[in-house]
């Protein structure tokens, strides 16, 4: 609705994983590095832990389109998948017709495929998103699954991308043996107080941003505040605001502004001091 009025091609602020605004944090440059290093290395389980707008889908997404072609992914998007449903979806997603219903044939189809895979120096990788919602049965079945390997190397890469309650769900007694499989852990971190206004300022980049600045210094510290450094409310507090400004006629975003925005998006204030 803004967009010709600030002078934008796309939409600064959505909340939709759009690699194109990827941001590169410290931390997302380390969890990015460490996926990368953990299904390269066959290291075969990998955790990737962040609060819930942090950026892990657009993490996975950025990394699904930079892989090298010998990297085959797929990605899990529904933690309510079940169980049965497991083997014919990856199955399907790698363009194998799965050949029956039973269990067993199935494994064995994706088994072969693997291996097939492995002595072409390929890998395979499992991403699967918000994994602390994952039932119980379909933690074993990926369990059974990281069992797939040669002598020396797991022939399936897993990559558990979820909120810190996956730590908890991975601590209850039941799991124990799923989560001693785990060779790697990357954790994504909010943006600290000096990451606000640069991270703002690439998203205006992307989106074909010219003019003057539009956030206030100040404006920008209460930013910091609400959103606690989450790039998604900095996201939709920032959307709000340039909505409000487009309906005013106003060409900067100042505090008031983003005060009123917090008040009806009922956020309050991080009264811890980032830095």
């Amino acid at each position: 609705m803004y967009e010709e009025y600030f002078g934008f091609n796309t939409s600064p602020f959505s909340i939709t994983p759009d690699p194109r605004f990827f941001y590169d944090t410290p931390s997302c440059r380390e969890a990015f590095a460490g996926m990368g290093y953990g299904i390269e290395a066959r290291k075969g389980l990998i955790l990737i832990i962040g609060e819930a707008g942090l950026g892990k889908t657009r993490l996975v997404k950025d990394f699904t389109q930079r892989a090298e072609v010998t990297i085959r992914t797929v990605f899990i998007t529904n933690p309510k998948i079940t169980a049965a449903e497991l083997l014919p979806f990856v199955l399907n997603d790698l363009r194998i017709a799965p050949c029956t219903q039973d269990r067993g044939a199935l494994t064995l189809q994706l088994k072969e495929y693997l291996f097939e895979k492995f002595k072409k120096h390929h890998r395979v990788a499992l991403l699967v998103d918000e994994a602390q919602q994952l039932s119980d049965e379909l933690f074993e079945e990926l369990r059974l699954l990281s069992n797939l390997e040669t002598n020396e190397e797991k022939v399936i890469q897993i990559v558990l991308l979820g909120q810190p309650q996956l730590e908890e769900r991975l601590d209850q007694p039941e799991l124990r043996q799923l989560k001693q499989r785990v060779a790697l852990c990357c954790r994504l971190k909010p943006l600290n107080n000096q990451e606000v206004y640069p991270y703002i300022l690439a998203r205006l980049n992307t989106a074909g941003f010219q003019g003057k600045a539009l956030f206030d210094p100040k404006a920008v510290e209460k930013i910091a505040l609400y959103s606690k450094g989450i790039p998604r409310l900095i996201n939709v507090i920032c959307d709000n605001a340039l909505l409000n400004c487009y309906a005013c006629s106003k060409k900067k975003v100042s505090a008031e502004i983003i005060e009123e925005i917090a008040l009806d998006l009922l956020l309050t204030p991080d009264a811890a001091k980032r830095s």
